[in-house]
């Protein structure tokens, strides 16, 4: 099974519309077809962006929380691994890289220039929807 960690932009992106490819991964993976991993610092990171303000419009403050707590319940939980820097142009995205490999991820999935320009990240950071396409590869029925 494709294994798989969301830059928490990714996250928030398909909680806030159901249009576009971060929702769709978000039902496939409630469906079963990969593993989403996520971490202390991942989880963390996700709660303080769905807290602001402008994300109201969206979802409520409980909505939010919840969606961080359905993902910390229900996604394979890591540790957060030692941080190496300068794995991108970005030093608070080293931590996604550190934790895709840490967990053993296929890929890191984001829709950030600076992690998707990467050009030998280990493991391949992928857009939302090259990962959806790579699981409808590995899963035709879906």
């Amino acid at each position: 099974m494709l294994r798989a960690v969301l830059d928490p932009g990714v996250l928030v992106s398909a909680v806030l519309s159901e249009k576009g490819a971060p929702h769709h991964l978000l039902l496939s993976w409630i469906e079963g077809q990969w593993e989403l991993v996520v971490s202390p610092k991942l989880l963390r990171e996700l709660d303080q962006v769905l807290r602001r303000e402008k994300f109201r419009r969206y979802l409520s403050m409980e909505e939010a929380a919840e969606y961080v707590d359905l993902l910390s319940r229900t996604a394979r939980l890591v540790e957060d691994p030692p941080l190496v820097q300068g794995l991108t142009p970005d030093p608070g995205d080293d931590y996604l890289i550190c934790l895709a490999q840490a967990a053993g991820a296929h890929a890191l999935v984001s829709g950030d220039p600076h992690l998707t320009g990467l050009q030998h990240a280990e493991p391949p950071v992928l857009t939302p929807r090259a990962f959806l396409d790579l699981i409808h590869k590995v899963d035709p029925l879906h």
